[in-house]
């Protein structure tokens, strides 16, 4: 019910009493949400109200809303804590998600400027890049593109769709891969991500950039990753 006279925002208890109904099992993920009208008739307020309460919980994530049809429960995000350097299937599988892959592009190239910096060699340097859908259950999560310099990998499969290049390195090519730096920042879709992850372009990715190195400190790795903002997300743990 909706108090009136209580100091909270009308839009507020709308919307912490759609949060409950999700929290408590009532409304799944995929349920569609009663229309802004019913809200509006049922609780007796503005639908400005309730349009207030909705967008609050799609900005969150936690709703969303798809034009010409309505506004569904979301499907709650994958979160991964940034502890650690794994590879994205050791990740879903520490997860008891299924992890997969749909190869988009594998070739060997020289290595664009970005790139050779980043692995701190020079144009010259023959590279794989790997174009990869990742997957988590069968729903697209993240669009990589990643390129290993080919002196210090040697030769790759083309069969790299569901299976990790890391633990392939490892195991097959006994490189001990010491760690990696990665950098965060909010970006839109582009076409060719859009395209890729199944959402719109221009909508929100979570951009991640790395580069790998070997224990000795020797450049292994650059990756170039958006991830769906609306399906996941990073946590890290700040011990003071």
């Amino acid at each position: 019910m909706i108090d009136k006279n209580s100091p909270l925002p009308i839009y507020y208890q709308i919307q912490e009493m759609i949060r409950k109904k999700i929290d408590t099992g009532q409304w799944q993920p995929g349920d569609m949400l009663p229309s802004e009208r019913i809200f509006s008739e049922d609780f007796d307020v503005s639908r400005m109200t309730v349009r207030q309460a909705v967008t609050e919980l799609a900005k969150e994530g936690v709703l969303q809303r798809e034009k010409g049809k309505g506004t569904f429960v979301a499907e709650p995000k994958i979160e991964q804590p940034l502890q650690g350097l794994t590879s994205f299937t050791e990740d879903m599988k520490a997860r008891g998600l299924k992890p997969g892959s749909a190869l988009v592009q594998y070739q060997l190239r020289k290595a664009p400027k970005k790139v050779a910096e980043a692995l701190q060699t020079s144009t010259d340097t023959q590279v794989y890049e790997i174009k990869r859908v990742r997957m988590a259950d069968d729903v697209p999560m993240a669009y990589e593109t990643t390129f290993i310099n080919k002196e210090i990998a040697g030769d790759l499969p083309e069969d790299v769709e569901n299976r990790s290049i890391y633990s392939f390195l490892e195991q097959e090519k006994n490189l001990k891969i010491g760690g990696g730096e990665q950098t965060f920042e909010a970006s839109l879709a582009n076409t060719e991500e859009a395209e890729n992850l199944a959402i719109e372009e221009g909508a929100p990715v979570l951009l991640i950039q790395r580069a790998t190195y070997l224990e000795d400190g020797t450049p292994l790795e650059y990756v170039k990753s958006a991830y769906r903002g609306d399906r996941y997300k990073f946590t890290i743990n700040m011990p003071r």
